[in-house]
């Protein structure tokens, strides 16, 4: 019965062109190699199975191919298949680690004098190189320095700082770096194929992730998830065996922190307890979740088509603010730090979502006596300030009015309303702040009574952020319809689209029909509109400061300089 060889040994490039992620360091030896252009020693520097073992043999064949010196050994003549094979004479592999002693150096510089028994070129090859004693780099100095024609170098290490500089300076060195997580799951891909062994996409990339970098150590991890899935690899087995999060624990936790929902956080936590999951690495995928989150806001083309859960992504993206991510990362980096002082896993997990909690803003602003702002209107406060808008015509008694002008449909061509904006020193009555809406022209839905509309709505969420982002169009007896932009056309989604219609019915105490299209929104959103304020607002407050006496004699008088970006508007 033939012997099954491992898949990292099996798919173990043997020729340049099979390397995957060190495209650097393959075209500089490829145009060496083909130029005659040869140095004497060659330093390989990177982490754990990235490839420099692998280079330096591939190196060693191409020096030593009987077709010549060449880029691409034939791999069929002797030399190429004993190199291969591991019982090239010619070829010496030390591993520095378990040779420290000056004597094997001294030894192993005394044979490199002899002429080469068959080969071209006697190549050695010391792995972990810095693990040499310092008497034996001294050893080393001399040859290296005036090294015989016939010997190639041929040094890897994984920590080229502990390599005295005297060696440094007397080799070519190569940084071989990291593989990209999409090259390491298309060559897992690759090697399946071949290996005709069924899987799917997200295992691959749960394999390469937890690969970190190292192709080694991905085909070491692909033969333990084929072994573990019974010859075939699944998303399931492969989280099972890695003790992956699943990523659905990931969007339940975002989702109920965006609520503010302790309790649902917790039973979420208790479920990956019941099923043994890795706590740290829940932390890490967090971080990356809130890393995907933050570059979705950003750079949405960061986000490829391709990205699993990619419209989860761009809808959480939607709901928190950028800072709040750049926060909750944070938090999520050090509680992941902290796990190794906790009591246990579990308590460091969940402490570090109390403290994502702890940190959440608030649902509803509050004044400076604590108070939410529902219950502003019975502050007897006089030190905020607050903006009142009054229009021309007597204010209706409420917004549910609204629902008896549902019948009527919108004139063409509607009159202006004039609006006078007065500044008052004292919160007003509950008079003065009622909806400001009037109930006898529909016009006003569609401009500033939208938003009015929105505010009285029992909706949070996706589904509070669907009815920011539309324009209504159209209404008839039961029917409104809303445009929405092509880019939140993420936001379509039926579950939203029934919460919208289901507090609109309850607002306006009637079923009502909503229809909803993409297409260029002409007019302002409620969104739109209230970016425009907070723009409008930062304007005016830098331009308070900039024209404040003091601040101007500071400039002229002390050459001080005003940080814009510092200016706030107070609310």
């Amino acid at each position: 019965m033939p012997q099954i060889q491992v898949l990292a040994r099996k798919w173990r490039p043997k020729i340049f062109s099979e390397l995957t992620g060190q495209e650097h360091v393959v075209r500089a030896l490829t145009n060496a190699l083909e130029q005659k252009r040869l140095h004497h020693a060659y330093l390989f520097t990177g982490t754990r199975g990235i490839g420099k073992t692998t280079i330096a043999r591939i190196l060693a064949k191409a020096l030593n191919c009987q077709t010549g010196i060449t880029s691409t050994p034939c791999g069929i003549c002797s030399a190429c298949t004993e190199i291969d094979g591991g019982r090239f004479v010619d070829l010496i592999e030390m591993d520095a680690a378990s040779n420290t002693q000056v004597e094997k150096m001294r030894e192993l510089l005394e044979n490199a004098l002899y002429v080469p028994t068959v080969a071209r070129y006697k190549v050695y090859i010391i792995d972990e190189v810095h693990m040499l004693s310092k008497s034996a780099f001294n050893a080393m100095l001399k040859t290296l320095e005036e090294p015989p024609e016939h010997v190639k170098f041929i040094l890897a290490t994984t920590d080229p700082q502990k390599i005295p500089v005297t060696v440094l300076s007397r080799c070519l060195q190569f940084n071989l770096k990291h593989i990209p997580l999409p090259l390491i799951s298309a060559q897992l891909k690759h090697v399946l194929e071949q290996e005709q062994i069924s899987f799917d996409v997200t295992s691959l990339q749960l394999v390469a992730r937890s690969a970190q970098g190292s192709m080694r150590d991905a085909l070491s991890i692909l033969d333990q998830a084929i072994a573990f899935g019974g010859g075939k690899v699944e998303e399931a087995g492969v989280r099972d065996m890695l003790g992956a999060t699943d990523q659905g624990y990931l969007y339940d936790l975002l989702g109920a922190l965006v609520q503010k929902d302790g309790p649902r956080m917790m039973a979420v936590a208790d479920a990956m307890e019941t099923r043994s999951l890795s706590f740290d690495a829940a932390l890490q995928d967090l971080a990356t979740l809130l890393h995907r989150l933050a570059l979705a806001q950003i750079v949405p083309s960061a986000i490829g088509e391709d990205t699993p859960e990619r419209d989860r992504i761009f809808a959480l993206a939607q709901i928190f603010e950028p800072e709040d991510i750049q926060l909750f990362y944070q938090i999520a980096i050090h509680g992941r730090g902290d796990l190794s002082q906790a009591p246990d896993e579990y308590a460091g997990f969940t402490m570090t979502l109390m403290r994502m909690l702890a940190f959440m803003p608030e649902a509803i602003t509050k004044d400076k006596s604590g108070k939410p702002d529902s219950q502003l209107n019975h502050s007897s406060s006089s030190e905020q300030e607050v903006i009142v808008a009054k229009i021309n015509y007597p204010p209706p008694p409420g917004l549910k009015a609204l629902a008896a002008e549902i019948n009527h449909p919108l004139p063409s061509s509607p009159e202006p309303r004039a609006v006078a904006v007065e500044v008052k020193q004292t919160v007003p009555s509950s008079s003065e702040v009622e909806a400001t809406v009037k109930p006898d022209s529909a016009v006003d839905l569609f401009s500033g009574g939208w938003t009015g509309v929105i505010n009285q709505l029992k909706l949070n969420g996706m589904p509070k952020m669907l009815a920011q982002r539309c324009e209504v169009k159209s209404m008839s007896s039961n029917e409104i319809e809303f445009c929405v932009a092509e880019k939140d056309k993420h936001l379509l989604e039926k579950r939203h689209q029934e919460k919208l219609k289901a507090a609109l019915s309850e607002f306006l105490g009637k079923p009502v029909r909503l229809k909803f299209s993409l297409g260029i929104v002409t007019g302002m959103t409620p969104e739109e509109l209230a970016n425009r304020e907070k723009q409008e607002k930062q304007s005016q407050a830098v331009v308070s400061i900039e024209t404040d006496p003091f601040v101007r004699e500071l400039i002229e008088n002390f050459d001080a300089k005003l940080i814009v970006s510092s200016i706030k508007p107070i609310q």
